[in-house]
């Protein structure tokens, strides 16, 4: 198996088992690897959603954490861009359980998003562009400054 450069995020559930079968049934993504202990638990896995892969893996050391084991505090968010219909991903996702804690809202940037806590209370942002906005744009909309690196 070979992955291409880039960054993949590893996300850490008490019961991965369950969260491949919730990401699957709430975002779409798909089971791309899966390696199981002798107990059928889950030593690892990864999915991937477009081009994009995310790990999957259990509590298996002391640094390794699910909010659900935390009292749900995280210390990072999980953003997942999507080629369509956000509002309709959201319905999605809340039928599968997700906790909406920003429904969809169209940014100043000209994306899409909401906002919400899976299984276990990893906060998940997806969004969608919706329009093409000019940086002159978005500060006028914003009030910030913002600046664009060049190259």
């Amino acid at each position: 198996m070979s992955n291409p450069a880039g960054l993949v995020s590893a996300v850490t559930y008490r019961d991965p088992k369950a969260a491949l079968a919730w990401l699957e049934a709430a975002f779409g993504f798909d089971l791309v690897f899966l390696i199981e202990g002798a107990d059928a638990s889950v030593a690892h896995a990864e999915m991937s959603h477009g081009a994009s892969r995310v790990m999957i893996g259990g509590e298996w050391s002391s640094a390794h954490a699910s909010p659900a084991s935390l009292s749900g505090k995280t210390t990072q968010t999980i953003h997942v861009y999507i080629e369509g219909d956000v509002d309709a991903h959201c319905q999605t996702a809340a039928a599968a359980g997700a906790e909406i804690v920003e429904p969809p809202t169209t940014q100043f940037y000209g994306a899409r998003t909401y906002r919400c806590r899976d299984l276990e209370g990893h906060l998940w942002t997806v969004s969608a562009d919706v329009e093409t906005v000019s940086v002159e744009e978005m500060e006028k909309r914003s009030g910030l400054k913002i600046t664009v690196a060049k190259g």
